[in-house]
């Protein structure tokens, strides 16, 4: 038998008996060593700092409708292709298209629009956001496709008129929630001539009507100040309306305001107040959407189901409906990548050019002319 003598005490050993290890033997490795490092603790503040809207849009403007006092605000991207129009929902903004917007203006221009009472738009009424039939000029004149400016049909077309004159580009409307609603209704006015797509995202008419009765509860419950902008982006997210992190501190900021007398933060579209509206956003919304005379495409977070007349007209080839998964309500902030790639592969198999449809060997007359 070896002598023991002979043994090599542990480094342990040797520190307890007052004599330190030699140089040459190394230090044994850890059951932890093939950990990686955890990566620096982040504060609650600095998880949630503000986004400035630049590093994804290339412009800011307002657009002033002639004869009212009413400002809307819009938000740029790219510079060729046809516009992708984005509408948001009821409480969102325009900066709610901010990460979609940063790849989608690499083959479209995209402009996303601050409904009235929402954002930095300001008009006469901010609480009209009324849907129902209020044209009393049925023409296909983009000149006169609206007598007013008291909806949110028509803050949309005078939006474009104001930027567009009579010579639009061709136009795809996108809309999420109520945005979606509007987009429809907008679209099924057949007054847009130059309209080229409708893209309608997690809005079903027979899923909102029945969620109608529980909003005024939804909305009540839901935190009301916010003693930092920080705190707000926190909630946003950690409360499961937003599930992108990086989306959340771009858009929210836009959506508060700051209430003097509170010293605090407040939602900035006063919804709650809005309720005489909220029925005529999604009633009949189906056929609307159905009798819409352009491509369409409906997106729909999880496994929302279809209404009759959607299930009909899907089954009839009358729409595409694309179900994206792991996202909640806000498909264009939750998966930003997911939602451009949709819209920009929509654009791409309906050959929707600047002009509008383009079909190959065929040249528009405008073209001709640029080339002579």
């Amino acid at each position: 038998m070896e002598n023991s003598s002979n043994l090599t005490s542990l480094p342990e050993e040797e520190s307890q008996n007052g004599v330190s290890a030699p140089a040459n033997i190394s230090k044994l490795p850890s059951a932890f060593s093939a950990k990686p490092d955890r990566p620096p603790i982040q504060f609650s503040s600095q998880k949630y700092v503000p986004l400035e809207w630049s590093s994804y849009f290339d412009q800011e403007d307002d657009v002033s409708i002639p004869g009212s006092d009413n400002v809307f605000h819009i938000y740029k991207a790219g510079t060729e292709g046809p516009v992708v129009f984005c509408l948001h929902g009821g409480g969102y903004s325009g900066l709610s298209f901010a990460l979609s917007a940063s790849k989608i203006k690499e083959k479209a221009r995209l402009v996303a629009l601050d409904f009235r009472g929402h954002g930095k738009s300001f008009t006469e009424n901010d609480l009209d956001l009324s849907i129902e039939e209020s044209f009393s000029i049925a023409t296909s004149s983009f000149s006169k496709m609206f007598n007013n400016n008291q909806t949110l049909c028509n803050d949309v077309l005078a939006v474009l008129k104001t930027m567009y004159a009579d010579s639009p580009p061709a136009i795809v409307l996108v809309g999420h929630s109520m945005g979606g609603s509007v987009a429809v209704h907008v679209a099924a006015k057949k007054v847009l001539p130059s309209l080229a797509g409708l893209i309608v995202v997690d809005v079903v008419e027979g899923t909102a009507m029945a969620s109608l009765i529980h909003m005024q509860k939804i909305l009540s419950n839901r935190v009301q100040h916010f003693s930092t902008i920080e705190k707000a982006i926190e909630w946003s997210v950690k409360g499961g309306s937003l599930r992108n992190i990086e989306s959340a501190c771009v858009s929210i900021p836009s959506t508060l305001i700051y209430d003097d007398s509170r010293k605090c933060y407040a939602h900035r579209a006063r919804l709650e107040e809005t309720e005489q509206y909220w029925r005529g956003w999604y009633e009949g919304l189906s056929e609307k959407f159905l009798s819409s005379p352009v491509p369409k495409l409906l997106l729909l977070a999880g496994t929302d189901r279809l209404d009759r007349t959607l299930t009909i007209g899907q089954m009839q080839g009358k729409f595409q409906m694309v179900v994206v998964r792991h996202t909640g309500h806000a498909i264009q902030e939750d998966v930003p990548d997911d939602f451009a790639n949709l819209v920009l592969n929509f654009v791409s198999r309906n050959r929707i050019g600047p002009h509008g449809v383009e079909i190959p060997g065929i040249r528009r007359p405008s073209q001709q002319k640029m080339e002579n």
